[in-house]
């Protein structure tokens, strides 16, 4: 595999580091999440997707969609229109509340309006059952690199060894790794865009929830907490170090 690296130093003296892939040789990994009530289909979609390297996860409790995908975090859903307790556009509409994950509806219910629909709702593809499993992989390799193969114009942030990875959500130092969530990623990016200043709570909080007005101020301290005792993991305890009353910043890396 043939890669290129430039290193780009940034006014805070962090690193940037831009690899660039040839097309198709780098898959990152993403978490899945389906949402099908017939364990059937929705085991040979798991078995399938886990073959080609996604990490896949299906809801078990059709009453709690949502407790499910907060927790799970994926970075797709594939989903059923009709479902136990409440049908897909209910599910579609409430995941839009609070992101903006690619999402692909799986459906034998094909006519025209229940496409159109699951468009109107923010679905962002529409996949006919029976369906080929090659197909589905296609379409949902298609869309994950629309949605997240460009975000970054950087694929590594450094810092003091620790590498940053925007293209796979994972962080690493000294051979060691972890793979990241949603949230544990922002707060890290935020962080390291800023290297050497604060970072205030309010600006965390911006980054991870478009209307923090409707956040309590406590879930970015759990948050934060969290993504603390993973970085203990790579060896980063000190990382993250706090300026009381301000924000946060990037400290010390542990020997």
């Amino acid at each position: 595999m043939s890669i290129q690296m430039r290193y780009i130093k940034m006014k805070s003296g962090i690193l940037r580091f831009d690899l660039n892939f040839r097309k198709g040789e780098v898959q990152a990994m993403y978490k899945i999440l389906v949402v099908e009530d017939d364990k059937v289909i929705a085991g040979q979609i798991g078995k399938y997707l886990e073959k080609w390297g996604y990490e896949v996860e299906t809801v078990k409790d059709f009453a709690d969609v949502m407790g499910q995908f907060v927790s799970c975090e994926p970075q797709l859903v594939l989903l059923d229109i009709g479902l136990p307790f409440y049908n897909g556009y209910y599910w579609c509409s409430e995941i839009r509340k609070v992101s903006q994950v690619p999402i692909i509806f799986i459906s034998s219910a094909s006519d025209n309006m229940n496409v159109v629909m699951a468009v109107n709702m923010g679905g962002d593809d529409f996949v006919v059952k029976p369906f080929d499993l090659e197909i589905l992989q296609a379409k949902i390799q298609a869309l994950l690199r629309r949605a997240y193969a460009f975000t970054a114009p950087g694929a590594v942030l450094e810092y003091r060894g620790a590498l940053l990875n925007m293209t796979d959500m994972s962080l690493s130092r000294k051979g060691m790794r972890i793979e990241l969530t949603k949230n544990e990623f922002r707060i890290l990016q935020t962080l390291f865009e800023a290297a050497g200043g604060v970072v205030s709570r309010d600006l965390l909080m911006k980054r991870l929830w478009d209307d923090e007005c409707f956040v309590d101020d406590n879930t970015l301290t759990v948050n934060m907490n969290r993504l603390r005792k993973r970085l203990g993991e790579v060896r980063l305890s000190e990382l993250i170090q706090t300026k009381k009353g301000v924000g946060y910043l990037l400290g010390e890396t542990d020997e």
